[in-house]
């Protein structure tokens, strides 16, 4: 099985297997997921000083703060990968 990347803003590159969510940060439990992560030590911040605006959660405990939109995450999340033709 291969692995899949996605990208999650300014080179940062999550395998998209151990993706659990993609949310947004607005929401009191999420923040609190965020805090929680940061006092454990397994808070990532991808946000290069940039407003967090989606916050990846993985099956590992870890959570990922991006600074692009989830929705963006998401979209590259779920795109096919292009598919090679073989040469003749």
């Amino acid at each position: 099985m291969e692995t899949r990347l996605i990208n999650i803003g300014f080179g940062n590159i999550v395998a998209a297997n151990r993706i659990i969510a993609i949310v947004s940060p607005d929401s009191a439990p999420i923040r609190r997921i965020i805090q929680e992560a940061r006092e454990r030590g397994t808070l990532i911040d991808a946000t290069y000083g940039r407003r967090t605006r989606a916050v990846v959660i993985t099956d590992s405990g870890h959570v990922i703060l991006s600074a692009v939109q989830p929705e963006t995450v998401a979209h590259r999340f779920a795109a096919k990968e292009p598919v090679e033709e073989p040469e003749e």
